[in-house]
């Protein structure tokens, strides 16, 4: 293990590949709550699928990272990010979310809500397969590429998944962000600290299958398999690009990432449509999620989502 070291405590413990996930239940569990403040990260260019899969369903390991030169600014940035949501978590804590006090009443609901999301993603990937298939056809038929846009996103407590839609851009869409920044519409003066959001009307890069997927929803999907796999929930908040949830450092606005994310939820029902909505209105809708969810509330939501899909809004 190698920990980059500050006068005190370090600054960040970074753990390479290799180890396997019960070493490091048992090298952190002896040192808690000393370190728990302490971002954990592995670094796993090459770590295999099985054991990838183990580091994230670890509680201490907060992120696996391939580190090289070209990724150190990134890496800093995460470590920062790391940091500051780790300071807000609750003394003696390894999990920054803590809704109930009662713990058993905190345990039924989770399992309540943890049911209910395989069985809806089960069910509704069974029906659906015929049009899965169907899109990835004219998916492949339209353009080059893949049928499937995977990219890393970050949920409940910061942790970073591999966030699956249907590909609805050309291929490397991402990497022409910064040409179209000017066309963002959250594009600001402000200072950089300032979160970013990125949302461009009727955005070149997507295709004209890509367009009526977006407005129909349809390209959401197959985040039914992130649900399926316990990334994300039915309902949820958005599920945030890296460069989106890097900004949101600040105490307020860091406490979206306690609910978990979701295919749908109240940033889907409210407003959806509203070129003008501003960063703040989405960031409190967010927070407001994370303050009353709940089993019954999750219901409400669903009920309202269709109609919520009738209306028209291309995001990114």
């Amino acid at each position: 293990m190698l920990i980059a070291r500050q006068i005190s405590l370090p600054d960040v413990i970074i753990i390479q590949e290799g180890f396997r996930s019960e070493d490091v239940n048992s090298f952190f569990i002896n040192l808690q709550p000393k370190v728990q403040s302490i971002p954990v990260i592995i670094e796993g260019a090459n770590t295999s699928p099985i054991l990838l899969q183990q580091y994230k369903n670890n509680r201490f390991i907060d992120d696996v990272f391939s580190l090289n030169e070209n990724s150190v600014n990134q890496f800093i940035k995460k470590i920062g990010f790391l940091k500051k949501m780790k300071a807000s978590m609750p003394a003696n804590n390894t999990s920054p979310v803590n809704f109930p006090i009662d713990k058993k009443e905190g345990d039924f609901k989770s399992l309540t809500k943890k049911l209910f999301d395989i069985v809806v993603s089960i069910i509704a990937i069974i029906v659906l397969l015929p049009v899965f298939l169907l899109i990835a056809a004219i998916i492949k038929l339209e353009s080059r590429g893949p049928v499937l846009y995977c990219s890393p996103r970050v949920g409940r407590g910061y942790k970073v998944f591999n966030f699956y839609k249907f590909r609805t851009m050309e291929v490397g869409a991402d990497r022409k962000v910064n040409d179209l920044y000017h066309l963002n519409q959250y594009a600001t003066d402000a200072d950089k600290k300032s979160p970013l959001f990125f949302k461009v009307t009727n955005d070149p890069r997507v295709t004209k299958i890509g367009n009526f997927l977006r407005n129909t929803s349809l390209d959401e999907l197959p985040q039914l398999f992130n649900v399926l796999k316990g990334d994300m929930s039915i309902v949820g908040n958005r599920p945030l690009p890296l460069y989106e949830a890097e900004t949101l450092t600040t105490d307020a606005w860091a406490k979206r990432f306690l609910a978990p994310a979701g295919i749908t939820g109240l940033w889907q029902i409210r407003k959806k449509g509203n070129k003008n909505m501003s960063i703040e209105e989405r960031i409190h809708l967010d927070i407001d999620y994370a303050d009353k969810h709940n089993f019954a509330y999750d219901l409400w939501i669903i009920a309202n989502t269709p109609t919520a899909l009738l209306q028209k809004e291309e995001t990114v």
